[in-house]
């Protein structure tokens, strides 16, 4: 379980099972981030193609466990830039937030 409740706390307890050299800072946790996001696309992939859509609660469990591995990355980087998640998620719900506001939560681009 999450001590604390948020991401600060998650990124804390997960950097203490990062085992890879400090010559691999970034990168490392950057290609184990795409390999995991493919992982998560394959799941939802078959799902689409063998059960026509219809995720079962043994699928949405494999993809949750990828997911958590997804998220695990995402700390990783985090730590190797000295990033606050916490404050990735946030800066993330204001930029949502503030398109949806200006109406432009549709579309393309960053700057929008």
């Amino acid at each position: 379980m999450v001590r604390g409740n948020n991401f600060n706390s998650y990124q804390k307890q997960s950097s203490q099972t990062a085992v890879y050299d400090s010559v691999d800072l970034v990168i490392y946790p950057a290609l184990g981030l795409f390999s995991e996001a493919g992982e998560v696309a394959g799941k939802v992939k078959k799902v689409l193609r063998d059960k026509g859509g219809n995720f079962l609660p043994e699928d949405k469990l494999e993809i949750a466990d990828e997911l958590g591995d997804v998220l695990w990355y995402i700390a990783a980087m985090c730590n190797d830039l000295n990033i606050n998640m916490e404050d990735v998620a946030q800066n993330n719900l204001n930029k949502l937030n503030s398109r949806m506001a200006r109406n432009v939560i549709k579309g393309s681009g960053d700057y929008r």
